[in-house]
């Protein structure tokens, strides 16, 4: 099972990182023609893309090799000969979930270990080749960090008015206890940032709050521009869960709604267990399904990652917009799917 799955596995990634790979070099061919990019730096930004590439193929990927894997036992008939002798659907199917749970764990590593840095490392490039005949401003739902010990959240920016909003800083100072600024709009002028309508918090050592004041005006001078931050930006996208969570338990007490942070941070469990609901979801189909080969593979494949995603987007923007909850937006779709799932499997042995 394991050799007839990891042929369309292996093509299949490669099919996918292709076309990921072509769609970003139609805008990078951009940068060598109109803004005169060497091709070396180019090439390293492609580099740095990979491994986001593989990852997006990984759980389509995964199914497509079980199915088809399903797909060549049936058209030898050794499927119908082992259902014949006694063999369950379960037991069938094993072999592909013990795989597919195998992909799933790479996934997650390459998401903590790999791709955040990548992803970094890409955007950086793509900060300072595109944006380098522009001022670089702040992007939005980042986090950075400053000079002085500041660390800075800033959920939402017009770039073109230079307005920021949703402003956290957190100040690590020797002397004294943490202290948190929050403001729900600001400016940044060069190294002046100016917050309205915000709130000072300063912490005890256990955490607590142990004074708090509001303002309607504060000036904060900077020991540099706000161009020098650029590359300390970092998305979700270039963060591993483990340095999301750590950023969002600082960030709970500061009165930001980190929603849509917390939403990210269950879906970078949820999502690469995607491969392992994709198979419990598809062999099934596969086992009972028509003996047409790659073609009923390719479909049945494609359907069902179609439906996952579309599914898990629109949830994560209802988690996002806080009518669901964060926990219930990230892993409805696992649920709902791996219980499909599990019909299937019961519904196949009935038909048997």
């Amino acid at each position: 099972m394991a050799r007839e799955f990891t042929g369309p596995f292996i093509g299949c990634v490669g099919g996918f990182v292709l076309i990921v790979l072509a769609g970003q070099l139609f805008w990078l061919a951009e940068l060598i023609i109109v803004k005169k990019i060497a091709a070396s730096a180019v090439a390293r930004m492609l580099l740095y893309k990979l491994p986001d590439a593989v990852v997006q193929s990984l759980p389509v990927a995964t199914l497509f090799g079980a199915l088809l894997a399903i797909a060549r036992l049936s058209r030898d008939s050794e499927l119908s000969a082992l259902r014949a002798s006694g063999a369950r659907v379960p037991r069938l199917i094993l072999p592909l979930l013990v795989l597919a749970l195998f992909v799933s764990v790479l996934t997650f590593w390459l998401n903590e270990r790999v791709v955040p840095w990548t992803n970094h490392q890409y955007e950086n490039m793509v900060r300072k080749l595109v944006l380098q005949e522009a001022l670089p401003s702040v992007e939005e739902n980042v986090f950075f960090r400053g000079t002085q010990d500041r660390f800075f959240y800033v959920r939402e920016v017009d770039p073109n008015a230079r307005l920021l909003h949703d402003v956290m800083i957190y100040e690590v100072r020797s002397d004294r206890l943490p202290r948190i600024i929050t403001a729900r709009r600001g400016t940044a002028r060069g190294a002046l940032w100016t917050l309205e309508d915000g709130v000072v918090h300063d912490l005890d050592r256990d955490g607590y709050v142990a004074y708090e004041a509001k303002f309607r005006s504060m000036t904060l001078e900077m020991d540099q521009g706000l161009e020098a931050f650029f590359g300390e930006q970092k998305t979700p996208a270039e963060m591993s869960r483990k340095e999301l969570g750590e950023h969002i338990a600082l960030f709970r007490r500061s009165g930001i709604k980190v929603n849509a942070l917390v939403v990210d941070y269950d879906l970078k469990l949820a999502l690469p267990l995607a491969a392992l609901v994709f198979v419990l979801t598809g062999a099934p189909l596969g086992i009972a399904g028509p003996r047409s080969g790659r073609l009923f593979g390719a479909a049945v494949s494609g359907s069902i990652a179609f439906s996952y995603y579309v599914f898990s987007s629109v949830l994560r923007s209802l988690g996002c917009n806080e009518i669901l909850p964060p926990l219930v937006a990230a892993w409805t779709p696992n649920i709902l799917f791996a219980a499909a799932g599990v019909l299937l499997m019961i519904r196949s042995e009935k038909v048997r």
